[in-house]
């Protein structure tokens, strides 16, 4: 699936590591542009999950409506190619308003499938997945796993050997198609003429980002986030495994299943390391991806400055 070039074109976008400033200077922009803000976040679409992902405050969505949050219980799971759907629904919507859709988040793999589309793949085979599925009941969803090893690596490392749907579904691709499921996701860059043309990301100096991250961490925990962290594991039904994978959550859930048995000083900092190696992981699919204009900012600037400098930017 591909949203139209037509509606891409309408489209802004600001992506960003994680603690780099973007949904601060989101807010702004959006007062510029007449913008509604589309959450391009893999995370923050699960309720509940709200302080450990940064979520959007009442007052940030008072002051400028935002979609795509909290679409989904922690227990589901969601494709890219669904949240590409929802997505391009969001646009006609807003645009057929007269306002302008802005998708704002840090998820390299949903900002790459909505510049540039996704694979949705052939009908499901019943078949092969009864088959599959008495299998994983005989020899254990590893065993499904390590098959999906074998056949395609890149979407084995990706997905969680319990995630049997995703699992099953890769495997069924492969089967039906002859090609692996991670080749068939690597869609190339759009014509020049069908890309959008604001399409910006965020880059702040390294030690500024890694202190900011430093800083959100330990005032997430100063929020109260190890008390939700406690009542999402014992939410029933229980987290699904992409929710439970969340950044942070899955250190925290690791620390409960071992009985606490560090302080949780230890876990804060394991945390802190984390999320700064995934600050890295996220600017390598910035870099990495044609369409993505980097700005780069000092740290110090207000968001308001920041905004209102995209905005000269994009009048060229």
């Amino acid at each position: 699936m591909r949203l139209p070039p037509l509606l891409l074109q309408q489209c802004w976008f600001l992506a960003g590591p994680t603690a780099g400033g973007k949904s601060a200077v989101a807010l702004e922009l959006a007062q510029l542009l007449g913008a509604e803000i589309l959450a391009l976040d893999s995370m923050t679409l699960y309720r509940g999950l709200d302080l450990g992902t940064a979520k959007p405050t009442i007052a940030d969505r008072a002051s400028v409506p935002h979609h795509l949050l909290d679409i989904l219980d922690p227990d589901q799971e969601f494709s890219v190619a669904e949240y590409l759907h929802v997505a391009r629904d969001c646009c006609e919507d807003i645009l057929g308003r007269g306002r302008v859709p802005l998708f704002v988040g840090g998820t390299g793999l949903y900002l790459r499938s909505v510049l540039r589309g996704v694979f949705e793949g052939p009908p499901a085979d019943a078949e092969f997945r009864r088959q599959k599925e008495d299998q994983a009941l005989r020899s254990g969803p590893d065993s499904l796993h390590a098959e999906l090893a074998r056949i395609d690596a890149p979407s084995a490392a990706r997905l969680h050997p319990n995630d049997l749907r995703r699992v099953i579904r890769a495997l069924e691709v492969h089967h039906l198609t002859g090609r692996t499921l991670s080749e068939q996701h690597e869609q190339g860059p759009r014509p020049p003429g069908e890309r959008p043309q604001h399409v910006y990301w965020l880059s702040p100096p390294r030690e500024v980002l890694y202190q900011r991250i430093d800083q959100r961490v330990n005032a997430m925990f100063a929020a109260g986030w190890l008390a939700e962290a406690e009542q999402l594991a014992k939410r029933e039904p229980p987290l699904g495994p992409t929710a439970r994978k969340a950044l942070g959550y899955q250190e925290l859930f690791d620390w409960f299943d071992r009985g606490r048995l560090e302080p949780l000083s230890t876990v804060i900092e394991t945390i802190q390391t984390r999320t700064r190696q995934f600050s890295k992981r996220q600017l390598t699919w910035f870099r990495n991806l044609e369409e993505c204009r980097s700005v780069e900012i000092r740290g110090d600037e207000s968001p308001a400055a920041i905004a209102a400098r995209l905005r000269d930017i994009a009048a060229g």
